[in-house]
């Protein structure tokens, strides 16, 4: 099945999705300012929208095997996985490190996955998976570097355009670049501006456009659980080539600041990556009259730094 990153892919993953996921909600926040509460979705992150779009694409194709569909991760997109898999009636497998949280072990099993426990390192998980899928012929899914992954997130765009009317600019959070490559696709489509959120040492992306290929880096930020590639994917760097990108570096301070925010002014209860995307907003000079959307892409988190005891 030929797979390509382009706006076409990104309308074709919305029709495939159609009806599977929840419309994002945006909300306004401040003057000019305004939240695409994407952390409501399915499973509690945008990562709901790639792997329905990856399983529905290879359904239609007929490419989906007995099998079913294997991936390596502990974190959404193994959440998002099983989710889409349990969607379709198809058999998900789910490897990572043994000392993962019990509780995401436990979410994945109550989506119906079969979970792989394996060394104590996701490079572990990861090879013990690649061997699972060349052994059983189960199809092998990412977490993010893969464009029918990242053509589902991209649909987010588009929803956010409609809600928004005269939208100029989306701030998104950047990890490996899935999210970051599906939205720049579609903005470039309609003209809109990304700022690309990082953490200052979380920068996959900012590291790749310096050097002009992708290339490994340190991980090392209170959002490393969700924005803590160590490299971004090839797609993410060419549409930040293509489009109209800011690469934006914020430091870790300023991200737990925007999470605070969130929860004290606006009672939202977002993952330390998403709060990334608003940090990198926050203070930045703005153009008058500017629209901007905000993607809050993930809500799977403990809430408990947020609450303090008595409040």
């Amino acid at each position: 099945m030929e797979q390509q990153l382009d706006y076409a892919a990104v309308r074709a993953a919305a029709d495939r999705i159609a009806g599977g996921i929840r419309p994002v909600t945006v909300a306004p926040a401040a003057e000019g300012v305004w939240y695409a509460l994407e952390h409501l979705q399915h499973t509690g992150s945008f990562k709901a929208r790639g792997a329905l779009n990856f399983l529905a694409a290879h359904h239609r194709a007929g490419t989906l095997p007995a099998a079913g569909v294997t991936i390596a991760s502990g974190g959404n997109a193994g959440l998002a996985c099983a989710w889409a898999a349990r969607a379709r009636s198809v058999p998900a497998t789910v490897f990572l490190p043994a000392n993962a949280p019990r509780v995401k072990v436990e979410r994945l099993r109550g989506y119906g996955a079969q979970v792989r426990l394996v060394g104590d390192r996701y490079a572990e998980a990861l090879a013990a998976c690649q061997e699972f899928a060349a052994g059983t012929g189960a199809l092998s899914s990412h977490a993010y570097d893969h464009p029918l992954i990242a053509a589902g997130a991209g649909t987010l765009l588009d929803e956010i355009r409609t809600a928004l009317p005269g939208l100029d600019t989306v701030v998104v959070a950047v990890g490996g670049g899935g999210l970051f490559a599906g939205v720049a696709t579609a903005a470039r489509e309609h003209g809109v501006r990304v700022i690309a959120a990082e953490p200052e040492n979380c920068r996959a992306l900012n590291a790749a456009l310096a050097a002009g290929r992708p290339v490994d880096v340190a991980v090392d930020s209170v959002a490393a659980d969700s924005l803590g590639a160590t490299r971004v994917s090839a797609d993410a760097l060419a549409a930040a080539r293509e489009a109209d990108v800011e690469s934006v570096l914020v430091p870790d301070t300023a991200i737990s600041a925007a999470r605070r925010a969130l929860w004290e002014e606006h009672r939202l209860v977002v993952e330390t990556g998403a709060a990334a995307a608003l940090a990198a907003l926050r203070g930045a000079p703005r153009p008058p009259g500017e629209r901007v959307a905000v993607i809050l892409c993930g809500a799977n988190t403990d809430p408990g730094d947020l609450v303090t005891p008595g409040s």
